[in-house]
């Protein structure tokens, strides 16, 4: 690993959270496999070697129940979902060089082999613990059929997971007051003999570990306080038997823990893929083992796109397993945001939610979906679907911006010459502007945010749009045809720079724009040197690449989904979602963790304040002076971890304001983002620093609110 600027020479591996084998995906679970698989594909049009790998999640507890229920082997049940899902991602043009699962040879031999080399250097040990057991059923509870309350905040928790309160990884045993989630019955701990890993050992390697880490902000931050706390071991065995089996002496019968074997999966598909395609075209242990190669000795490139609710596995337990048996540690972590319906969380119980078989059978192309999905917040940023604003995203931006653009030109090129017009060279003005462009999309795949990627073509296009309307080619073919055909090769050159530039985004839809164009071979293993060159083929008559969304179509879907939530409401079932996907197999009866925990139900959840019942009065509001500003300078208070020091433009002045998000923002990301201030806000000293306003945000994640559109530092909110 390099940690140069893409490209690099090292080998690339991006990853995508594993899927649990068990439900249907929704388009709230395709938020981190097109993330994923639009960072790949910018990778590629850098001209970086890169793998695209993932998996299904075949094992843990909800797999063996769910399939006992069906009357198959747990093995049938989940290869089932793996074959679904193996199926469904390439519908969105989520194209995975290798799409494996945890329950084949490979993952199952390299994770013996790795839990062996652990165990050889003294890095596991055995335990006394007390597991959570129902008498009255007679059987051992694994974690997620364990509820109680949590040992540290005193929230509502799961067997192995605060998900209410803190968030914090909870061993066997630490829940307090365990009821089965399987028969409601009080369970009580009997004292059982497991694995544990010394995660404790790598305190200090896992500090240092973070400081280096890329990717976004919340995979840094959000660890460091479980490191200060002090880390616990790891206890990885389980009392089940669908799994892989712990390797050696198991009198017990004892079978890993998924959160081992699922992140394996990583490194066995990625072996996969080498097996299949050789290893002088991807040499798998030279991505992922230190000393492998001696063209790259400290591994390569690794990137993993996950849902932000696994941060921890992928920054504290899996990069301690790898340091600890001689892999490559990841150079990035990409964490992604929710995302809700409506503003309400997806509740698949309910059917509230929009299936990604439904999507496509309503007759949408994939592309926008992923431009949405993409480009709709950043990528740590919660995102939120409505059927209102995917067509507000696809007529405005899509249809009327790029399309608009690509299609008049290209319509105009093709009727007034017989080929695209080749002038001696593009503008010096328009050369200049691709050039900005392709800058723009370097600097966003070096900075981890797919949403750059997408706006680097919107922009193009929308400069596009502005020069074509100023240079008006339509009235110089006759007055001045030298100039017209320079104007329509400029136009031309830009569709080309586009067509490159948003492969990764919409990946057919620039398919299509190059055979428009002529091109020569597939846009798909161009890179960005071809959105240098300028056009050289022999224009096709132009279609409109994407599709008006009328106001009527909107209104039909949402009166389907709400008649199907109404069913399901009358039908009574429980709130309590089961036998859904879950990410890297977080052994999840409960729908809401899935592959982005994109669609934690929020109609169940108990952590929302309700609104408040007192009012204030219209002239009250008057006298709150609400202004946007622009964060010009950004830095951190000696002696206070959560405060910064914030120079912020307000248009007649720039003010100092302190404000709490050292730990939830790349501090160096912050100067140039427009903030919304309280400006009237009582002036406070805090660490010795005078704050003079508040900035507003949204959340424990500190959202910072801010404008849709271009008002100015200095600019009154009413």
């Amino acid at each position: 690993m390099s940690h140069d600027d893409f490209p690099t020479d090292d080998p690339a591996v991006v990853t995508c959270g594993l899927p649990y084998a068990n439900g249907d995906l929704h388009i709230g679970h395709l938020r981190t496999y097109v993330g994923g698989d639009v960072y790949r594909r910018a990778l590629e049009r850098l001209g970086q070697e890169t793998a695209f790998v993932s998996g299904s999640d075949m094992h843990g507890t909800p797999v063996a129940v769910n399939a006992e229920q069906e009357g198959v082997s747990p093995e049938e049940f989940a290869l089932d979902w793996h074959e679904r899902y193996a199926a469904t991602f390439p519908k969105f043009n989520v194209e995975f060089d290798n799409y494996g699962h945890t329950h084949d040879e490979t993952n199952t031999e390299l994770t013996q082999e790795l839990v062996r080399d652990l165990d050889e250097a003294g890095h596991l040990y055995e335990k006394e613990i007390m597991v959570a057991y129902d008498p009255v059923d007679d059987q051992y509870l694994p974690d997620r059929y364990v509820e109680g309350t949590c040992p540290y905040c005193g929230a509502h928790a799961r067997g192995d997971e605060c998900d209410e309160g803190c968030q914090r990884h909870l061993e066997p045993g630490e829940v307090e007051d365990p009821e089965s989630t399987i028969t409601g019955n009080p369970a009580e701990y009997r004292e059982r003999t497991h694995k544990f890993f010394e995660v404790s050992a790598f305190a200090e390697y896992l500090s240092d570990f973070l400081d280096r880490l890329e990717g976004t902000s919340n995979a840094r931050n959000q660890p460091r306080e479980w490191i200060e706390q002090g880390l616990q071991d790891w206890c990885i065995t389980r009392d089940m038997d669908w799994g892989v089996e712990y390797p050696g002496e198991n009198p017990q019968d004892l079978v890993l823990y998924v959160w081992v074997d699922a992140p394996i999966e990583y490194i066995a598909s990625t072996k996969q893929y080498s097996e299949r395609v050789g290893a002088e075209a991807f040499d798998w242990e030279a991505a992922w083992k230190e000393g492998a190669s001696d063209a790259h000795p400290e591994g390569g490139e690794i990137v993993h796109v996950i849902g932000r609710d696994i941060i921890q596995h992928h920054t504290i337990f899996w990069p301690a397993m790898l340091e600890a048996t001689g892999h490559a540690e990841p150079r990035a972590v990409m964490a992604s945001g929710f995302v809700t319906l409506g503003g309400k969380g997806f509740s698949t119980s309910r059917d509230r939610a929009v299936w990604a078989d439904e999507y496509l059978d309503e007759g949408f192309h994939p592309d926008p979906l992923r431009y949405y999905l993409a480009t709709n917040g950043g990528f740590q940023q919660d995102v939120d679907f409505s059927w209102e604003k995917f067509r507000d995203r696809v007529n405005t931006e899509l249809v009327g911006t790029v399309g608009n653009f690509l299609y008049r030109s290209l319509l105009f090129a093709h009727r007034n010459y017989d080929d695209a017009p080749i002038s001696d060279a593009t503008s010096e003005e328009v050369d200049e502007r691709i050039e900005e462009a392709i800058a723009d999309f370097e600097a966003a795949v070096n900075d981890y945010s797919v949403r750059a990627v997408g706006d680097a073509v919107t922009d193009l296009a929308r400069f596009g749009n502005e020069y074509i309307q100023r240079s008006e080619p339509w009235n110089l073919v006759d007055d001045d045809p030298e100039e017209a055909e320079q104007v329509i090769h400029d136009c031309v050159a830009i569709a080309k720079a586009i067509a490159v530039l948003f492969e990764p985004i919409a990946p057919e839809k620039a398919e299509r724009l190059w055979d428009q164009l002529g091109e020569d071979g597939s846009v798909h293993e161009a890179t960005v040197e071809a959105a240098r060159e300028g056009p050289d083929g022999d224009l096709a008559e132009p279609t409109e690449l994407f599709e008006q969304i009328e106001d009527e179509r909107v209104e039909a879907l949402n009166e389907k989904l709400e008649a199907r939530v109404a069913d399901a409401e009358a039908d009574g079932e429980s709130s309590e979602d089961g036998g859904e996907s879950g990410e890297n197999g977080d052994e999840s009866d409960d729908t809401e963790d899935t592959a982005d925990d994109t669609d934690t139900d929020t109609d169940d959840m108990t952590d929302i304040e309700p609104l408040s019942d007192d009012r204030i009065s219209f002239d009250d509001f008057q006298e709150l002076d609400i202004r946007i500003g622009r964060i010009e300078e950004a830095e951190g208070i000696e002696g206070a971890d959560d405060l910064l020091k914030l120079g912020v433009d307000l248009g007649a002045e720039t003010r100092t304001i302190v404000a709490g998000l050292k730990q939830l923002h790349d501090v160096d990301e912050l100067p140039g983002t427009k903030v919304v201030v309280l400006a009237n806000m009582e002036k406070a000293e805090l660490f010795g620093v005078e704050s003079n306003g508040m900035v507003l945000a949204a959340g424990e994640e500190a959202d910072l609110l801010t404008t849709y559109e271009d008002a100015g530092p200095g600019t009154k909110v009413k």
